[in-house]
């Protein structure tokens, strides 16, 4: 019954895009996206911080890739699921200089990273250097030069875009998780964060305008999810009785949360006015995050706030011991930090990020559009929003 349900309420959204998007027979065919290019954190880094600062350590990778794959989970991401609805292989990393093919795109984001530039280093604070203004110059750079050596022909052809694919591609967005939690491990108040989340969107606004003077024009924007329902944050930022909510995640946290989608939402509005050419799509995939982990059980998952892989602690996490961590014992590496015995039934995989089950879990309800503004689904993020 649900099932039914779904399926009609999906045929209604399809309609109702039909209706209101302009455009030549909305629902004839959907967009040919021939690349993705992905900016963000650690939610849809394949490769990146591992490329830079050393390999994701097993059991990272262990449900599909059988070993580590550079992603910061069991198996694959949400942006993973978005190639593979596209028709395209999996993104390469552009830092990763080994095995990689950029000719239906590049994955530019990396774990820790965060919009606004930190002003620590990843020692320091665990925060990349790699913030989204240096993935866009990243993406610049590339931009410019996979041209000039593709025009040397030869394997090039095989390895890098063609030109036309840069204003056909679909460009997607995760990221700004890390704005908001690197101010609290710096001992700043939920007050302080909310302050300086104007000057975050002003940065992202410029970065998606820069990539619209490059040619850009279909934008696929996540908004972050529930923070306090993470377990590292739950461990490491304890937080009063009175300020977990009835399912245990810390209110506080997720209510800055949606304060910052709140303005990202706004951010993408104004941005759908400055420009005109631009398809901008705003995915809310925190409510369903915080739908898959408040009614975990319905949907066939179990322990929503403990981590998979992990040591110890009410959450199975802990910060000196992480998932795939070891210490030495008379000489001789024990691995502490292991995996659960069934990834597929968690929803956290190692305190912070999610298992490949949940990440398919909400891929499959935000591609067909159903929590996105305007609603129309991935294969038709190329349509412009009705008020053009």
């Amino acid at each position: 019954m649900e099932s039914l349900r779904r399926r009609l309420a999906v045929a209604v959204i399809m309609l109702f895009s039909a209706v209101l998007v302009p455009g030549p027979a909305f629902g004839a065919a959907p967009c040919h996206f021939p690349a993705v290019f992905n900016f963000g954190d650690s939610n849809s880094d394949t490769g990146g911080l591992s490329a830079a600062f050393g390999q994701a350590p097993p059991p990272n990778g262990e449900s599909y890739f059988h070993g580590p794959a550079g992603r910061y989970c069991d198996g694959r991401l949400v942006i993973d699921f978005i190639a593979e609805s596209l028709g395209l292989p999996y993104l390469s990393a552009f830092l990763d200089a080994l095995g990689s093919n950029f000719i239906h795109g590049a994955n530019f984001a990396t774990a820790g990273s965060t919009i606004r530039p930190q002003n620590t280093t990843i020692q320091q604070s665990g925060y990349s250097p790699i913030s989204l203004n240096i993935q866009f110059y990243q993406f610049n750079d590339f931009h410019r030069r996979s041209q000039i050596i593709r025009n040397q022909g030869g394997v090039f052809k095989n390895l890098l875009p063609e030109a036309e694919a840069f204003s056909r591609a679909l460009y997607t967005f995760d990221i700004g998780q890390n704005d908001l939690t690197a101010g609290y491990f710096l001992n700043v108040t939920t007050d302080q964060v909310r302050a300086y989340v104007p000057d975050v969107m002003d940065q992202f606004k410029t970065v998606i305008k820069d990539i619209y003077d490059q040619g850009g024009r279909s934008f696929w924007i996540h908004n972050t999810g529930p923070v306090g329902c993470l377990p590292y944050i739950m461990d490491l930022l304890p937080v009063t009785a009175g300020q977990v909510d009835k399912y245990g995640c810390s209110s506080p946290y997720n209510e800055v949360a949606q304060y910052f989608n709140k303005k990202l939402r706004d951010a993408v509005a104004q941005l759908r006015l400055d420009l005109p050419l631009a398809a901008l799509t705003y995915v809310d995939v925190y409510s369903v995050k915080y739908t898959l982990i408040t009614q975990a059980n319905r949907y066939g998952f179990v322990h929503p706030l403990m981590a998979c892989c992990g040591h110890g602690g009410k959450y199975n996490y802990n910060k000196n011991v992480g998932c795939g961590g070891k210490i030495k014992v008379n000489g001789t590496e024990v691995l502490l930090g292991k995996s659960c015995k069934n990834p597929a039934v968690m929803i956290n995989w190692d305190g912070v990020h999610y298992t490949q089950a949940a990440n398919k879990w909400v891929f499959d309800r935000i591609v067909d559009g159903s929590f996105s503004d305007p609603p129309i689904p991935l294969g038709m993020a190329c349509r412009r929003h009705p008020s053009h």
